[in-house]
């Protein structure tokens, strides 16, 4: 049992008042734990709650000037013969054939017409109404006006809709004075069914012994010293214990004092809810505890989500293509003028995955435009490892919760799953890879690379037209000569070696921007589906874990009573 439900069950108020605008924020914080947790926990158990909240907002309304007090008891015990007397009227049925009440009667002391809406919203049928105002009382019954005095069905009665009645109206009254009998004052059904039921109603529950008058003077005392302990046991402690007579007008006057002080208080209604409240606050603690809920889960499971999504996403294949695109965009602009050509009728790999192509590629404009990708579709594998990492961060979130959360932060962590494939995608398709730009240094190779391969076709030209002049038998040019080789051979020579010596000093420098490439795409892939996994699973477990943390807040300001 948490801290809250041990401070519910010790509450008693007694002689205390209950501060009417406290009891608002009470039933207000009610309403608050009850939004907080909508949806998420199942609604059978939030029942009560909801018919409090209800109940108790209607009973405000309704009036505060009229105090409803209940005379409850088995078949035999008296009821009748108690309300008739206090009333003075012969109201109800009396009669040797049980069970003697099968409706509920109403007297009320004072005008009718302002307990109406009370009595409609009590169900009491308007012929079983009755008033106790007349003007041969005198002054008699003032000290009573404002009471409404209920006579119940038995609890006790064979027919069920008897019963059904009693436990309706007894949820409803604000007071109720338990009629017990010398003979069944002890019977299991009235302390195991009803009277524990009450105790944390101890404030707003009065017990009566009645037909004292069958005891001898001696047996009184015994009898409710005995009806004590077990009142004792029931959770009932400090409750009036009274003894009555209706045959002696002498052995009701504790009762009718009882009763008068109950209506000059105007507290009963104001403590009956109170009670109520204490009474929802206990059954709703064991949904919420007394745990404070983790910010959400630990970088544990956060860095396995994001693996896992990483995998289903793609990330692997496209920091690869990434990688191979480096390189053939750098050996398109950086290798030999001569063979750029045959490279570019190479497909981009970037391109096979419908990812952005080389800059100032036009092939397909509305393309950068289209959120699907192919990259290949996650494995068996990829799926069921993102599943396990979804629920690793589910129950990281929700190791502290009590037993009713749980499965509210896995449904949150899973509610949007469906989405995640199309998200996923969109994110990879809209990810800035990094190779939208041409380093420098591939503008500075592909010049040298122009420069070497204009001076081999210079030479080459040169050797060509010194050819087709002596074939002529046309005077030839004389060749200037580079040590011992002549110009034109040495520009075409030394073009073609310098190219190829250029190519092969640039490709280990290729190699390695192009994992410093995919290292980068890596980095900023890893991050954008990162942030995809927060908005489709990490955000709707804090969401949970938020609404959990408002609902044991309102729950601690309910139970301050």
């Amino acid at each position: 049992m948490s801290n809250i439900a041990g401070r519910v069950r010790e509450v008693f108020r007694g002689d205390q008042r209950v501060d009417a605008d406290a009891l608002i924020a009470r039933l207000d914080a009610v309403r608050r734990f009850l939004t907080a947790v909508d949806g998420l926990l199942p609604d059978g158990d939030l029942v009560p709650a909801h018919t409090l909240v209800e109940r108790a907002g209607t009973r405000l309304a309704l009036s505060r000037d009229h105090t409803v007090v209940a005379l409850a008891g088995a078949t035999g015990s008296g009821k009748s013969s108690l309300f008739n007397a206090l009333a003075r009227l012969e109201l109800s049925p009396v009669g040797v054939r049980r069970p003697t009440t099968g409706v509920t009667h109403a007297c009320v002391w004072g005008p009718l017409e302002g307990a109406n809406h009370l009595l409609d919203w009590i169900g009491v049928l308007p012929r079983h109404r009755f008033v106790r105002e007349s003007a041969l009382d005198a002054d008699d019954e003032t000290a009573l006006h404002g009471l409404i005095l209920l006579d119940l069905p038995d609890f006790d009665s064979v027919q069920r809709s008897h019963r059904l009645e009693v436990d309706r109206l007894l949820g409803l009254v604000d007071q109720v004075v338990w009629v017990v009998d010398p003979q069944k004052y002890a019977d299991r059904v009235i302390h195991d069914s009803y009277l524990r039921e009450f105790h944390r109603h101890r404030d707003v529950t009065v017990v009566v012994l009645n037909q004292a008058d069958r005891l001898s003077p001696a047996e009184v005392p015994r009898v409710l010293d005995d009806l004590r302990r077990l009142l004792d046991t029931d959770g009932l402690t400090g409750v009036p214990l009274l003894a009555t007579t209706a045959v002696d007008p002498a052995g009701m006057v504790g009762l009718r004092e009882t009763m008068e002080r109950t209506v000059a208080e105007r507290q009963a209604a104001l403590r009956r809810l109170a009670g109520d409240v204490d009474t929802v606050v206990a059954g709703l603690d064991q949904l919420v505890g007394s745990a404070r809920p983790a910010g959400g889960p630990d970088d544990t499971a956060v860095n396995g989500l994001n693996r896992a999504l990483a995998g289903a996403a793609g990330v692997p294949a496209v920091t690869e293509a990434v990688e191979r695109a480096y390189r053939h965009r750098a050996g398109a602009a950086t290798g030999w003028p001569v063979v750029r050509g045959w490279r570019r009728l190479r497909p981009d790999p970037l391109r096979r995955l419908h990812l952005p192509g080389p800059p100032g590629d036009q092939s397909d404009p509305a393309e950068s435009l289209v959120a699907a990708t192919s990259v290949p579709d996650p494995t068996a594998a990829q799926r069921s490892a993102l599943g396990l990492a979804i629920r690793a961060v589910a129950d990281r979130a929700a190791a502290d919760l009590p037993a009713a959360w749980p499965g509210a932060v896995t449904s949150a962590a899973r509610s949007r799953l469906g989405d995640l494939p199309d998200a996923l995608d969109r994110t990879i398709a809209g990810t800035d890879l990094g190779l939208d730009r041409r380093p420098v240094w591939w503008r500075a190779v592909g010049g040298v690379q122009w420069l070497v391969t204009l001076a081999a076709v210079v030479g080459l030209g040169w050797l060509v037209l010194g050819y087709a002049l002596r074939v002529l038998g046309l005077p030839a040019l004389d060749n200037p000569m580079v040590g011992a080789v002549p110009l034109p051979t040495a520009l075409l020579l030394g073009g073609l070696l310098a190219g190829l010596l250029v190519a092969a000093l640039t490709r280990p420098v290729v190699r390695w921007a192009a994992r410093r490439a995919r290292a980068r795409a890596e980095q900023r892939l890893t991050a954008r589906v990162a942030q995809v996994g927060d908005e489709y699973v990490l955000t709707p477990v804090r969401i949970v874990l938020g609404s959990y943390a408002q609902a044991r807040d309102a729950l601690r300001d309910a139970a301050r009573g």
